[in-house]
C-alpha cells in the first residue's frame, strides 16, 4: 500500500520541479498556458500544482494565471550559500585525484598579488594536512593556479599586476616578461588549465585549474605537482575536469553554447 501511494506522490515532486526549471527560463512572469505546454501538463493539473506552490512560496501568482519564481526560493539558496565551503567540496575531488594520479594535490586561494595554499594531500593513501604547506603563499605569475587567476583578470589588471610586482625571477624558467606572460595567458583561457614548468622551484612542475561558484567567478584553485622526472602534461585534463566538478558542487552551471 505505501510503495502504491509513494509512486504519484513522486511523480508530483517531478512534476514540481519540471515547472521550476521551466520558469527559470522566463525572465518574465509566464502564463498557465505557457506552464502546461513547456512541461506537458494538462492545465488543470498545472494549476493545481502550481498552487500549493505558491501556497508555500516556491512560486508567486502574479496575477490570475501568471506566475514566477518565489521568494523561498532566494531564501533557501542563501542558505545554502552560506554553507557551501569551497575546501569541504574540494576534498572528496582531491581524494580521487590523488589516488588517480599518486602525486601531491593542492588546492589555494588568491590573496592580492599572492596565490595561499589551503589544503593539500599527503603522500600515501589517504588524505593529510601537510603543516608546512598550509599558509604558504606564491607570486601569482611563478604558479599554475596564480595564472589561472590572472588569466581572469582583464588586460589592464595584469598589467597593474606586472607593474606592481615586476615579475621577479625565481628560476631559469620563471616568466619575467610581460609580453610572454600576456601570450601564455591567452593560451590558458583558451584550453582551461595552466602550467608551471619549473617556475616556482628547480625540479618541479604542476598543472592546475579554476574552481568558479555560482556566480561565475574564480574562487580557488586546483593543481598537481610532482617532481619533473614524473610530470605528465596528460594529467591537465583529469585536474581540468576534477575542478568543474568541484565547480558544479559550488552552484557554477557552465555557459550555454
Amino acid at each position: 500500500m505505501a510503495e502504491k501511494t509513494a509512486k504519484p506522490s513522486i511523480q508530483v515532486i517531478e512534476r514540481m520541479m519540471h515547472l521550476l526549471d521551466v520558469l527559470s527560463q522566463h525572465t518574465v512572469p509566464a502564463t498557465l498556458k505557457q506552464l502546461a505546454t513547456a512541461t506537458k501538463l494538462h492545465p488543470s493539473t498545472a494549476h493545481r500544482i502550481l498552487g500549493v506552490m505558491v501556497d508555500n512560496r516556491l512560486v508567486d501568482r502574479i496575477e490570475p494565471g501568471m506566475y514566477r519564481l518565489g521568494i523561498r526560493l532566494v531564501e533557501l539558496g542563501s542558505l545554502v550559500k552560506s554553507r557551501i565551503s569551497v575546501r569541504q567540496e574540494a576534498l572528496p575531488h582531491m581524494h580521487g585525484l590523488h589516488q588517480a594520479l599518486g602525486e601531491t594535490v593542492n588546492l589555494s586561494v588568491r590573496r592580492d598579488d599572492e596565490v595561499v595554499y589551503i589544503e593539500r594531500t599527503s603522500e600515501g593513501n589517504t588524505m593529510m594536512r601537510v603543516v608546512q604547506i598550509i599558509g604558504a603563499h606564491a607570486p601569482l605569475h611563478i604558479t599554475a593556479v596564480g595564472k589561472i587567476f590572472l588569466a581572469a583578470d582583464t588586460p589592464q589588471r595584469v598589467a597593474d599586476y606586472v607593474a606592481r610586482s615586476g615579475l621577479p625571477r625565481y628560476t631559469d624558467h620563471t616568466l619575467t616578461d610581460a609580453k610572454k606572460l600576456s601570450t601564455e595567458l591567452d593560451e590558458i583561457r583558451k584550453r582551461q588549465y595552466a602550467f608551471d614548468n619549473e617556475e616556482a622551484e628547480r625540479g618541479v612542475c604542476c598543472v592546475g585549474a579554476g574552481i568558479h561558484n555560482d556566480e561565475g567567478q574564480i574562487v580557488a584553485g586546483l593543481s598537481v605537482s610532482a617532481p619533473t622526472e614524473r610530470f605528465r602534461k596528460t594529467w591537465a585534463e583529469s585536474v581540468r575536469q576534477a575542478a568543474a566538478s568541484i565547480s558544479r558542487a559550488m552552484g557554477y552551471q557552465l555557459p550555454k553554447t
